[in-house]
């Protein structure tokens, strides 16, 4: 077979990098097993390792540091006859750990190749998570403070399936890389190398020091056997195929005229128990129902109970880009957290502006026209003011109109809950038309 390394971008490393020499053994593993370009996808981050990807002629994926197993775990789940291989150094790796135990208590079929030199080569000689603690290098004292990851025994306590420690000058690493490949599962080679650059002005490091040290270590060699089991891809489509198919989510039908045919944005505002964001969800539906696109926004506290509830919502004939509320077309202030949390918007809300309130809820001066509401008088409990107010605008010809608000609680509620709601809406909407022609006199 012909070689995959990229005329057009040929390895460059430091002379005497013990990269060089991975990347064409890398090559002759897949020309031994007689590998097409488009059958591998060659996947890294950054660093000197990150460099794998430009020089093969492969699908690729170049991402961000500490982060290529996450990239390979989702092309492998998308494309399973792929063989992904991931080029990660020590750094990449300890930035990465989290990812790296994942990888291994998965299982799925990827291959991880660490170029291990034991510093950050390309960002100066900084210490990684591999680094010996007595040697020197560009970070100071602090590797002095650590103790160094052993790669191998943590990929087979987390699970690994596949486990070698050996160095980049192995005599027979391409076969070893061809085995790895092969393994139906997780394999980590943990290939020990010189920086050249870096690490090696330093530190007397040569083959024979890697070997050394090595055999201080113990042995990993291929097959971990008490971790052997189901590949993870396999196993996942196997118990994914008996799943019952989920239902396809429920359309609105477009049944009625939008009461508005311009962007309406509207904020609601209250206190947690309130119902504030099901009062979102609501006027969501309402303009879905009319045919508008919508959006919605919620902010509430982690607490249960407790703290203010937002939900802010946007009504429009045309595509939402931007779901940021500028002029609010209505604002609903049914509960004083609310109203505090965003008391800055009363005064830049425009004249035009309806704002639907509690009597008990104080508001900053505003220009904008206000309906206030006694909902204590008109026996509706706290846990109904924000849909009691979607009624009241409703009424008013703001927004929506009761055509759009009887489909949205249509699509919302079944019964008995539908009716109650319907009987409550129409109920505030009487009171606001009241409240005008009382106003007006």
């Amino acid at each position: 077979m012909v070689s995959l390394l990229n005329n057009e971008r040929p390895p460059v490393f430091c002379p005497g990098c013990t990269h060089d020499r991975i990347a064409k053994v890398l090559d002759r593993a897949y020309q031994r097993m007689g590998l097409r370009g488009n059958q591998i996808a060659t996947v890294s981050d950054i660093g000197c390792s990150g460099l794998f990807d430009t020089f093969f002629q492969t699908h690729a994926l170049h991402g961000l540091h500490g982060r290529a197993l996450t990239y390979a775990t989702g092309l492998k789940l998308a494309r399973p006859e792929l063989h992904v291989i991931v080029t990660m150094g020590d750094g990449g790796m300890g930035i990465g750990g989290a990812h790296f135990l994942s990888a291994c208590r998965r299982n799925l079929d990827l291959t991880l190749l660490v170029l291990n030199n034991f510093n950050f080569g390309m960002t100066g000689g900084q210490f990684s998570a591999t680094t010996p603690s007595d040697a020197v290098v560009g970070s100071g004292f602090l590797n002095r403070l650590e103790r160094p990851l052993d790669v191998c025994r943590v990929a087979a306590s987390a699970g690994a399936t596949y486990v070698t420690r050996c160095s980049a000058y192995r005599k027979d690493l391409a076969d070893e890389i061809e085995r790895a490949i092969r393994h139906r599962g997780f394999s980590v080679i943990d290939i020990w190398g010189i920086c050249v650059g870096r690490y090696a002005k330093k530190n007397h490091l040569t083959p024979q020091e890697i070997e050394k040290n090595m055999a201080c270590l113990p042995p990993f060699e291929g097959l971990v056997e008490e971790n052997q089991r189901e590949e993870y891809g396999l196993r996942y489509r196997e118990m994914a195929g008996k799943q019952t198919a989920v239902a396809a989510p429920p359309t609105i039908e477009e049944v009625c005229e939008p009461h508005e045919k311009e962007r309406q944005e509207v904020i609601i505002l209250g206190n947690a128990g309130q119902r504030i964001i099901t009062a979102g969800d609501i006027l969501c539906f309402a303009g879905l129902a009319a045919g508008l696109r919508v959006t919605q926004k919620n902010e509430y506290n982690i607490t249960v109970l407790t703290g203010p509830s937002i939900t802010e919502v946007i009504l429009s004939p045309e595509e939402i880009g931007y779901t940021g509320i500028e002029r609010p077309s209505a604002v609903i202030a049914v509960g004083q957290e609310g109203a505090d949390r965003r008391s800055r918007i009363f005064g830049t809300l425009a004249p035009e502006t309806l704002v639907v309130h509690g009597k008990d809820v104080t508001l900053p001066q505003t220009a904008a026209k206000i309906i206030t509401a006694d909902f204590k008088a008109e026996g509706v409990t706290s846990a109904e003011r924000a849909l009691a107010s979607l009624g009241i605008l409703a009424a008013l010809g703001g927004v929506l109109n009761p055509a759009m608000l009887r489909a949205a609680l249509k699509n919302r509620f079944r019964e008995p809950v539908f009716s109650s709601s319907v009987e409550l809406v129409q109920h505030m909407g009487r009171y606001a038309r009241d409240f005008v022609n009382t106003s007006r006199h």
